[in-house]
């Protein structure tokens, strides 16, 4: 634009010094403003970024602990981990042979109470009619095709316990001894497999098994005092001594049955 008249461009020069300093104080701020809010927004995100740094600093913390947990624990677990796989390998084998095993087990039955009944007949004649019974029950759950092979095993293995605590025992009881066709109420004395008597009542009688001869033996008056020292012993009547006794079973192979115990 062109002032052609001298007081126009005065006004105009007047215009100029006035508002173009204003104008340019305008820009000024707008651009301090615009870079103020330039800093504030990089700032944010200099501050968000630090907070996303801080973050997964502490997420792989916390996954480091977590790891060295893990580890410690795997340590602690690996031996009965491998315990557990030795056990499973042996259950596989017993099971890859549980089919023989169940095949075999009848007659392993059969031969431990054949075995057993055999026993009962040639040891010495104790409780024969309890010892007889016992066997019979096995050899009826034997026939019995109801009865699990667990149960039936269980009391085949218990009957075998009960005649070998026999060998152990000293044992003293009240029956009936019959001899020809008389029978008379006695008392009995064992020890064991050792020795086996018996004392009637007034005491005048006794005798021992002679387990060789299947027979018994009759006892003078000093052993015949000896069983009843022996009885009250069982009987928990006096303090245990020593007894001299023939023995019902020879000692010593080619012994005679006048041998002491």
């Amino acid at each position: 634009m062109t002032f052609r008249h001298p007081l126009l461009r005065g006004a105009a020069l007047l215009w100029w010094l006035v508002v173009a300093p204003v104008a340019s104080a305008e820009t000024l701020l707008e651009e301090a403003s615009q870079a103020q809010r330039t800093q504030a927004e990089l700032q944010a995100r200099i501050d968000a970024a630090d907070d996303e740094v801080r973050e997964r600093l502490e997420e792989l913390r916390r996954l480091e602990r977590e790891t060295r947990r893990l580890d410690a624990e795997n340590d602690l677990l690996a031996p009965r981990l491998a315990r557990q796989a030795e056990t499973l390998s042996r259950r596989e084998t017993a099971l890859a042979t549980l089919t023989e095993t169940r095949e075999a087990l009848p007659a392993l039955e059969r031969g431990l109470v054949e075995r057993l009944a055999s026993w009962v007949e040639q040891d010495l004649p104790f409780l024969a009619e309890e010892r007889r019974a016992r066997v019979a029950s096995l050899e009826s759950d034997l026939a019995d095709p109801e009865a699990s092979a667990g149960e039936r095993l269980e009391r085949i293995l218990a009957a075998w316990r009960t005649e070998l605590d026999y060998g152990r025992e000293f044992d003293a009881w009240r029956g009936y001894l019959t001899r020809g066709e008389v029978r008379r109420k006695v008392e009995f004395l064992r020890f064991g497999r050792v020795g086996y008597y018996y004392l009637t009542s007034d005491g005048r009688q006794g005798g021992v098994w002679l387990a060789e001869e299947s027979r018994w033996l009759p006892l003078d008056d000093d052993e015949r005092s000896e069983v009843r020292m022996g009885l009250r012993i069982a009987r928990d009547q006096r303090a245990p001594k020593l007894l001299e006794l023939p023995v019902s079973q020879p000692l010593i192979s080619g012994g005679t049955q006048e041998e002491r115990s």
